[in-house]
């Protein structure tokens, strides 16, 4: 496909109906509203949660400060009817797909794109995790199109979202034909020059939704740390560039066609002061502070994600007006309503008329009866692969790091990875990322009733939901030790917090708290034997890491790359090998003040 149609794709969000140049509108008659009211309800970091969540993740401390079970398709559905009115715009600010429960994941998300199109979302911004299987799945979620490989869900060919994805940061890295790439996109050459400038988009910068009359312009924002977070090879051909500079070029794009009225929807965010209210002002400024406060003075409001906290904050903008920066939680368990006022004659927002409410998805009310329909067909379809019995296990096999930062079930995993990258990629020691361990094993009874220790593929898949593949490379003693390096803030690799890799049972070694970067890791041990550092060592991985994700960059400087088995593949293979399998000791990682 050529950088020209790709362009006219991209700026298709942009085109609401006919050319842009169509949105002058005609002079306002004496009898017209000064205002017309809109209202927005957003949802963000929905993760393909359309069965309630579970756990700590499907529950939300309400505006009374009680701890409620909220979240679950069923609900969502119910709540976004109770709070729509005439005057609505339904939109989402990203990671609506990957990272999914298996009634999604298993067909690719499509089930969660469906039903987010059914309750009426119109834009949503694009997370990092809607690059999880790379920018080509992207585009067949968004144009429609079988899956290459698995072929079409039990609904049939997949038609496409019924809802526009915009990222303005999105951006090809060498497009070809770059200069005819802007031929016939605009009449406007001032369009032209800021988009030549800038670059070509490599999905619709903004959209533009009509309301009352008056047109409300999106602009779609994705945390440029995207390409440290997902597999490299899905997004070699993108760049992901600074959050604020996309913002302004696109509020310059939507202002040269009379779109005054400009609302943000940006997946990053910050975090928060624990146990507060979803409607406090609960934010720790951090990155998503930063683009709220920084982007373009045109724009009205920020929308936020990313970071699956709820608050609501009132921020200045540069030009020292206050702007709504907020964001919804995660799961599906708060929607965020906005009011507003749009002023019909500058077609501008009245940004002291914006009112803000993030109401918990609680689980209290009547559950929609056409998605109930819809969650029993996927239900029903994917049961069989959920229920399906793959190992068994002694006692509860918990995700949770010890003071070395080691898990019973990151090391059980890093375990099962070791075996199977074994033949055929030679690997010689197993390092799994923590944050791919996403759920604990627990021994109760399981959900196919098949009885206690019993692991089902769905509990299996819940663990690991990614879909990674497993790779080997070619480490020397030195650059493996620069690996477990970068596990700690500092270095060059900008690692924000420390993250412990999770080693197979044949590697140890030590790590000091108090060293300075760079002498931290010592006592590297490969069945025993000390490491040295030129000596060669077959490391495996998922693809995720070795294509430096988490910000291990230290893995790109692997040769020999092999590619193997998915890790959930590895995973249940590992569990049926080990009947019943018992929690790791966890002594692999020695800490040392």
């Amino acid at each position: 496909m050529t950088s020209r149609t790709l362009l006219r794709l991209a700026m298709a969000g942009a085109v609401v109906a006919g050319s842009l140049a169509a949105l002058t509108l005609p002079a306002q008659a004496g009898n017209a509203p000064k205002t017309v009211p809109v209202r927005l309800l957003a949802l963000n970091d929905f993760h393909g949660n359309l069965e309630p969540p579970t756990g700590s993740s499907g529950r939300m401390i309400d505006e009374n400060g009680n701890t409620v079970s909220a979240g679950g398709a069923v609900y969502v559905a119910a709540h976004m009817k109770a709070l729509r009115d005439a005057n609505t715009i339904e939109v989402a600010q990203g990671d609506l797909i990957g990272a999914s429960p298996l009634i999604s994941a298993a067909y690719h998300d499509e089930p969660s794109v469906d039903f987010l199109g059914r309750i009426g979302v119109q834009v949503s911004a694009v997370g990092n995790h809607e690059f999880d299987e790379g920018y080509a799945e992207l585009r067949r979620i968004m144009f429609g199109g079988c899956h290459p490989v698995d072929g079409c869900s039990p609904a049939g060919p997949w038609k496409g979202a019924k809802y526009d994805y915009v990222g303005a940061n999105v951006l090809f890295k060498n497009p070809s034909e770059k200069t005819d790439a802007f031929a016939n996109l605009s009449e406007s050459p001032q369009v032209k020059q800021l988009l030549s400038d800038w670059g070509v988009p490599a999905l619709p910068p903004v959209s533009i939704k009509w309301m009352n009359g008056v047109p409300i312009g999106f602009i779609g924002l994705v945390t440029q740390t995207t390409p440290n977070i997902v597999t490299a090879d899905g997004i070699k051909d993108l760049k992901f560039v600074d959050e604020v500079k996309a913002a302004n070029v696109a509020s310059k794009i939507l202002k040269l066609f009379g779109v005054k009225a400009q609302v943000v929807l940006v997946h990053e965010g910050d975090q928060v002061t624990a146990g507060q209210s979803p409607d406090a002002c609960s934010a720790i400024p951090g990155p998503g502070n930063r683009i709220a406060t920084q982007v373009d003075p045109e724009i009205d409001i920020v929308l936020s994600g990313h970071s699956h906290q709820a608050y609501l904050c009132k921020v200045k903008d540069p030009a020292g007006q206050d702007r709504l920066y907020s964001q919804g939680g995660s799961f599906g368990r708060v929607i965020t309503q906005v009011d507003l006022q749009v002023d019909t004659k500058t077609r501008d927002i009245v940004r002291s008329s914006v009112v803000a409410d993030n109401h918990i998805v609680t689980r209290d009310v009547t559950p929609d009866p056409d998605i109930s329909d819809f969650m029993k067909f996927w239900t029903d379809k994917v049961s069989g692969v959920a229920n399906k019995p793959v190992g068994k296990i002694a006692a509860d096999i918990t995700n949770v790091g010890t003071a070395t930062g080691e898990s019973p079930l990151g090391d059980l995993i890093a375990d099962g990875q070791l075996a199977a990258t074994k033949t055929g990629g030679n690997a010689q020691i197993a390092l799994m990322n923590p944050g791919g361990v996403r759920a604990p094993l627990t021994y109760a009874e399981s959900p196919a009733k098949e009885g206690d220790g019993v692991v089902t593929y769905g509990e299996a898949f819940t663990v690991q939901p990614f879909n990674n593949l497993m790779q080997a490379v070619t480490l020397t003693g030195a650059q493996l030790k620069t690996v477990l390096e970068q596990q700690f803030p500092g270095g060059p690799n900008n690692q924000p917090f420390a993250k412990i890799l999770q080693p197979s049972a044949n590697l140890s070694y030590t790590y000091s708290r108090s060293a300075a970067w760079g002498s931290k890791i010592s006592a590297i041990k490969i069945d025993g034997v000390p490491v040295t550092d030129t000596q060669s060592i077959r490391v495996a991985a998922n693809n995720f890491l070795v294509g430096g994700g988490d910000a291990f960059a230290g893995f790109k400087d692997g040769t020999d790359i092999w590619s193997g088995p998915l890790d959930i593949d590895a995973f249940v293979a590992y569990l049926g090998q080990n009947n019943p399998i018992a929690p790791p000791a966890t002594t692999r990682i020695t800490a040392v003040d």
